[in-house]
């Protein structure tokens, strides 16, 4: 009897264990199966926390959160073996890099990494992110089991809370009981801005290099802490088309290595074998390029690893749609199809682990002992500390070693402004980075003056360079210096202390001097500007320089709160113990002019593109701090126009452009600032002096060549600039060009140029010649355009002014010289 009971309850003992051993599929979970509904994020966050309980073999990690307080997870998939030594096998991958010193240990597995949903409104990799997990948690799974015991999985459950929850929020309010799958259908139709960008309308696949987005920054602070060998980022594009992975088309970037490349296809066609065997469309080699460097397949790939962009067709499906085969595609097959690939990404990376180990480290070998590129070191200039600190702060988050000035004082190298080969000196708090490191791919890519193009049909910009987009002096190097000193050089400035100045004087040369300007505003200081240059306290100040003048600022704690504010933000200041000055105009005089503090409005809402308008708000918001209303474009009508002193009209497409009401605002004194295409809706238009350039070439100067169908794409390049650096001359006299020099590096991404003002009509400001191309590629007919015309201008009308910026000088936020810029037509311009 006693043996009965001792069997009975060793029985229910292992049914009690073999039930504690089993974890919930998402479908148990969720209670539905995955594709039939859309997941919120709070959903899937917690069936990622639910099988950190309920599985030994992984660990959970939140990096971070998003904008709108949303938590960013990666989930680590181990076997019993490695789960315990994470840290361990972390440290030894920067070991083999190089980043990190010590012994190398040779049992470690290979990293995976496999990132869903940087796209909110690309949602079917989120869904089977969850799939994926639990297939590789559950332990009934031997095949996914025999892949762990050399492979470490890293998953991003979605790169884009914030854009995903806008998206999925939207699409549950909007669908019926049963799925329309209608093209024209109300759930095929997002509403602006649509669910792809993040909170401030930025697109997050673009931010990989410049990290201007919170989630970006700890996403790739995060990645950079690991450095996996394999990572694929996960994405939908337009419905109608098939799946796309790896290899991807050209041009790859020169600095990509054979491997690399090798990789691709070797994985690709292990993909292809599942893909095949089910009957599912797909494609390779087209479209999807590897150049530009800021991508969720680039950036890694620049940084050892294997990057690949999957593609899955569902943009705006919803749960179902009608493609235009007449094929009904659902979630449930796109969920089926990305599942299917991370899967077989792992099972390759596990059957290819030692070699993938090998590559890598081979990599960072010859990233430290055989730089890529001509140049071994680069110096940049330090014209502006804070120019120099954002830099700096830039190459950091790569993981970019950098330094500061050279046991010489000159050197020998390329002028990037130039384009001739000089002698030079060097400063003590010139930036210089040698190229002998551990990220020596990703220096070169993003250093590199002019980025080789091996094909030109690409699918991003081209042209990138930090230099130009810092405006920073800067040069190339064919010998290896290293910095005289590590890291940080730059001395933080003297803060004043117990000074009662009859004014302060504070530089205008960068978005670090708007950010004072603003804090300043926002503390009730009166804050004037010189226009013309001026010597005193044995310093030359440039045209723009603030002054912070006693008079007008009539408070006990003037001295205390102007001091107190440069110090926070480390701003350098001059006291003035007197307004009669040594040279130039007097303090009091009429060169001094009162900046005004404006009440900035900028048009959001259908039409405008979201991205563009997203640019402006976070500089305002994240980054100067300075209050910014946004207005829908349908709400314009009913506006009180007169309720703002700035009207900010980024980039877009504006039907029934209220012409009459904004001409008749700036003249009564308000200013309008309109960019990109903006700027065409303007052209031609009553009141506003712009024209756009056209070509004059008559119908008998016109190419006859008969076109060959074929070749139709290669020709529309002809035609485009898909982004190239252009030099303008610019008149830094104007209010417009304060802090910069007499020439500003623009991105363009069209061939748009306008015609010179006459001398009585508005001022040129950013004009382009003839020969001002400077790097990346543009077509032959559009480089033909783009000369001799206008792409910056002011009008003044009656009492107010407008502003014209053919490009967009805020692109992706990384482009940091035209932050003063449009600073300037901000704050300074019409003043």
């Amino acid at each position: 009897m006693i043996k009965k009971l001792l069997l009975v309850l060793l029985a229910v003992v292992s049914v009690s264990a073999s039930f504690a051993q089993k974890i919930q599929s998402p479908e148990e979970f969720l209670g539905y199966k995955l594709g039939e509904h859309f997941t919120p994020h709070y959903r899937i966050v917690e069936y990622f926390k639910y099988v950190a309980q309920a599985s030994k073999n992984v660990k959970l990690q939140q990096f971070g959160t998003t904008n709108e307080g949303r938590p960013l997870l990666a989930m680590f998939i181990a076997s019993d073996e490695n789960i315990g030594r994470l840290e361990e096998i972390r440290h030894n991958n920067l070991r083999v890099a190089g980043i990190e010193s010590g012994a190398v240990i040779a049992n470690v597995p290979v990293i995976t990494w496999l990132s869903y949903n940087v796209h909110g409104n690309e949602p079917a990799s989120s869904e089977a992110a969850m799939w994926t997990l639990y297939d590789l948690v559950d332990p009934s799974n031997t095949q996914t089991q025999a892949w762990l015991k050399n492979t470490l999985v890293v998953i991003d459950p979605c790169l884009n809370p914030d854009g995903r929850d806008r998206y999925v929020h939207f699409y549950n309010s909007v669908v019926g009981a049963t799925p329309d799958a209608t093209q024209t259908a109300r759930e095929h139709a997002e509403p602006w801005p649509g669910g792809r960008v993040n909170h401030y309308y930025f697109d997050l696949n673009r931010d990989w290099a410049w990290q201007q987005q919170k989630e970006t920054q700890a996403r790739v602070g995060l990645f950079n802490q690991w450095l996996p060998q394999v990572h694929v980022d996960y994405h939908e594009q337009g419905y109608n088309a098939p799946y796309y992975f790896a290899p991807a088309a050209e041009p790859y970037h020169k600095d990509i290595t054979p491997w690399q490349r090798e990789a691709q296809i070797l994985i690709g066609k292990n993909n292809a074998k599942y893909f095949d065997q089910n009957g599912w469309m797909y494609f390779t080699k087209y479209e999807f390029d590897l150049l530009y460097p800021s991508y969720g397949d680039t950036y890694p790939l620049y940084n050892g690893s294997i990057g690949m962009t999957y593609e899955q067709g569902g943009i705006s499906a919803g749960l179902a749609v009608v493609t235009r085969s007449g094929d009904t595609l659902t979630l449930v097959q796109r969920v089926a199809h990305h599942h299917s690939t991370s899967l077989s990404t792992i099972e390759t990376a596990s059957a290819n682990a030692q070699k993938l180990k090998d590559e890598f480290k081979k990599f960072y070998d010859n990233s430290r002992a055989n730089p890529p590129g001509e140049y071994k070191t680069y110096v940049i200039k330090n014209d502006n500390n804070n120019k120099i600190n954002a830099l700096a702060t830039l190459l950091k988050r790569n993981g970019i070693q950098y330094g500061f000035g050279l046991s010489g004082k000159s050197a020998t190298g390329y002028n990037y402004i130039n384009g001739k080969t000089e002698q030079f000196n060097v400063g003590a708090n010139d930036l210089v980075v040698n190229a002998y490191q551990p990220k020596a791919v990703l220096l070169h890519v993003l250093l590199e003056p002019k980025t080789f193009i091996p094909d030109s049909n690409t699918y991003d910009i081209t042209a990138w360079s930090l230099p130009y987009a810092f405006g920073l002096k800067a040069y190339g190097v064919k010998e290896s210096f290293k910095p005289a000193t590590a890291e940080w050089g730059i001395v933080a400035p003297k803060a004043l202390i117990n000074t009662h100045a009859y004014a302060y004087v504070s530089a205008w040369q960068s978005v670090g001097d708007v950010k004072f300007l603003s804090a300043l505003l926002k503390k009730k200081i009166k804050v004037r500007y010189t226009e013309k240059s001026f010597e005193s306290a044995g310093k030359q100040f440039a045209p723009g320089s603030l002054l912070i003048t006693r008079a007008g600022n009539d408070r006990a704690d003037f001295d205390q709160v102007v001091t107190q504010t440069a110090a926070e933000l480390n701003q350098e200041l001059t006291p003035l113990s007197s307004g009669f000055v040594d040279k130039g105009s007097d303090v009091g005089s009429n060169d001094v002019r009162y900046l005004r503090q404006p009440k900035v409005m900028l048009v959001a809402g259908d039409g405008v593109n979201s991205e563009a308008m997203g640019e402006v708000w976070h500089l305002f918001e994240a980054q100067l701090g300075y209050p910014i209303s946004l207005i829908r474009y349908q709400d314009l009508g009913r506006t009180r126009l007169a309720d703002y002193d700035v009207a900010i009209f980024p980039d877009g497409r504006y039907d029934d452009f209220p012409s009459d009401k904004l001409v008749s605002w700036v003249r009564d004194g308000g200013k309008l600032i309109a960019v990109e295409n903006a700027v065409g809706y303007l052209a031609d238009k009553k009141g506003f002096l712009i024209k756009k350039k056209e070509d004059k070439k008559d119908d008998k100067e016109r190419d006859k060549t008969v076109k060959v169908y074929g070749d139709r794409d290669r020709d529309a390049i002809r035609e485009q600039i898909p982004g190239a650096i252009f030099k303008l001359n610019l008149d830094n006299t104007h209010p417009l060009g304060f802090g910069l020099p007499d020439y500003y590096y623009s991105l363009k991404l069209n061939d748009d140029v306008y015609e010179l003002f006459g001398d009585n009509d508005g001022w040129n400001v950013g004009t382009i010649k003839k020969d001002s191309y400077v790097s990346g590629f543009a077509g032959a007919k559009a480089k033909q355009k783009i000369n001799n015309g206008l792409l910056l201008g002011v009008q003044s009308l009656g009492r107010g002014t407008v502003v014209y910026m053919a490009d967009d000088p805020l692109f992706r936020s990384f482009w940091e010289n035209g932050k003063l810029l449009f600073s300037n037509a901000v704050f300074m311009v019409g003043q």
